[in-house]
């Protein structure tokens, strides 16, 4: 029996933009672009059916809910925050996320420094 192969995870994360429609769409790839501007190495990845962005581990997660648009940093308590972006998942012990709901504002330069940090991060485990 042969199987159907997956498309690439670009492909899915493509797909998956596309297919939200609206403001969500819109801000998961407004957060996609700037991924690739913190770190123009950073490899896409589809796990769990969401896009997930990696760098000598797992950077963050993006998933999409009818209210908002998660970004989450699986170690995320052990970054810095200067600017009070994470805004969600603050209870969990190693994680954190940043939801974005419809009319928020990206902050493009501390979004640029968490992702820098989470990849930091992961290369001195």
């Amino acid at each position: 029996m042969s199987k159907t192969p997956t498309p690439p995870a670009a492909a899915l994360i493509d797909e998956r933009i596309a297919s939200l429609g609206g403001w969500r769409s819109e801000t998961l790839a407004a957060l996609r672009a700037l991924i690739h501007e913190a770190d123009p190495d950073i490899v896409e990845e589809w796990k769990w059916s969401n896009p997930v962005w990696s760098h000598d581990g797992i950077v963050c997660t993006g998933e999409a809910y009818k209210s908002a648009v998660k970004m989450t940093f699986p170690k995320g308590a052990s970054l810095a925050d200067p600017k009070g972006l994470f805004n969600s998942s603050l209870e969990g012990g190693v994680r954190r996320a940043i939801d974005f709901k419809e009319g928020d504002k990206i902050d493009k330069a501390g979004l640029k420094a968490l992702i820098k940090a989470a990849i930091k991060a992961n290369q001195k485990a």
